[in-house]
């Protein structure tokens, strides 16, 4: 494992940049140019919760290099649970884990993930470079397509595996912008779809957190029996508001995130 969060993170964006090419764009026009103001607040990562791949198997990796947990969140339509973790180092970016409940789902997705999960070699799960390792399985589309009508969840972890989902833009760190909503007007002037999904803005002062995504990429996947584009990460953007000792909120709000979640359906 990694032995430091610095290499750890930049190994996680190489991979994530790959197959989300609008983020340098993005990364790009939200910067001053005077100085690297666009700072990353915090990555997500999927998995399910089976014994050999679940939360906590991700988790080791950042708790290797300082990582805490901090919060738990539950997601009840969509069948997942979800930590948080913090580092000591304030610089450093927060981590959001969901695995979904697999047992909690239809036979068939739960025979068609166990299927995937037992291809994976057992010493893979503990390498360096295993939560952005991508797929360690092959999916014909047919299983794909099972899948997507029931978890679009299940889906994206079938074909894209262990990597950072998204990375997201610390909007209190910008230069050039002082709210949200200034941010997602010139992601919409120039081009970029937002996850409209409970509104452009998720969240509020109130609950001390407004988050906004992009609609992912899409970036094409070798099945078994074709090759097609799918949608692969996104970005997201992040306003956190003072708590009455005055320092940021750090944490997540369930009703947010769930939203979050969905800028990575088909479309």
């Amino acid at each position: 494992m990694h032995s430091n969060f610095k290499d750890l993170f930049a190994a996680l964006w190489q991979d994530y940049v790959q197959l989300t090419p609008s983020a340098e764009q993005i990364h790009a026009l939200l910067g001053s140019g005077q100085q690297d103001d666009v700072i990353n607040d915090h990555i997500a990562l999927r998995t399910f919760n089976l014994d050999k791949v679940g939360l906590d198997k991700l988790a080791a990796h950042f708790i290797a290099v300082g990582y805490k947990e901090a919060g738990e969140y539950h997601f009840e339509a969509k069948k997942l649970y979800a930590k948080h973790f913090e580092h000591p180092d304030p610089t450093a970016p927060k981590v959001f884990i969901s695995e979904l409940l697999v047992e909690k789902c239809s036979p068939m997705l739960q025979q068609a993930v166990q299927k995937l999960v037992e291809q994976i070699p057992v010493e893979a799960v503990t390498a360096e470079n295993f939560i952005y390792s991508g797929r360690h399985w092959n999916i014909d589309q047919a299983t794909y397509r099972l899948l997507l009508e029931e978890s679009e969840y299940a889906a994206w972890m079938a074909v894209w595996g262990f990597r950072a989902n998204h990375f997201t833009v610390s909007v209190n760190a910008l230069q050039n912008f002082t709210s949200l909503q200034s941010v997602n007007q010139t992601l919409k002037d120039a081009g970029f779809p937002l996850n409209t999904s409970g509104g452009e803005i998720k969240g509020s002062a109130d609950v001390l957190l407004e988050q906004s995504s992009t609609l992912a990429d899409e970036a094409e996947v070798a099945f078994t029996d074709c090759v097609l584009s799918v949608p692969s990460c996104f970005y997201e953007f992040a306003l956190r508001y003072p708590t009455a000792d005055g320092s940021l909120y750090t944490g997540f709000v369930a009703a947010s995130a769930d939203k979050i979640f969905e800028s990575t359906n088909a479309r």
